[in-house]
């Protein structure tokens, strides 16, 4: 199976220029990473459960007003929509990843 049959589930987790606290109700949702685009929708980061918690475990007042971007992932790793599941399943394992972004051969995300 290709990742491409995956797409359309896939692109229910991304955001643009989102608040901590919209992107903390996507993720108490079921959803275990969101996609960050800017706004031409080019992939800048990534942000898990992991880094909402972090971050609104000290949160006071506006703080968790802030951008996304203040807590998300910039080194990440990807797919492609024509990479088999097997090829994609051994760079997860390897970094103990539950999703990645999935992109197209333009580097434009498709989805998670």
């Amino acid at each position: 199976m290709l990742i491409e049959g995956l797409i359309e589930a896939a692109r229910e987790r991304l955001v643009d220029d989102a608040k901590l606290i919209d992107v903390a109700k996507l993720l108490s949702a079921g959803t275990d990473l969101v996609m960050v685009c800017d706004s031409d929708g080019v992939l800048t980061g990534v942000v898990t459960k992991t880094d909402i918690v972090k971050q609104t475990s000290t949160c006071h007042n506006a703080v968790c007003m802030l951008p996304v971007a203040t807590v998300m992932t910039r080194d990440v790793t990807l797919c492609r929509e024509s990479d088999s599941l097997a090829d994609v399943s051994e760079p997860m394992n390897q970094r103990h990843l539950k999703n990645i972004p999935v992109m197209d051969i333009n580097d434009c995300p498709l989805g998670v």
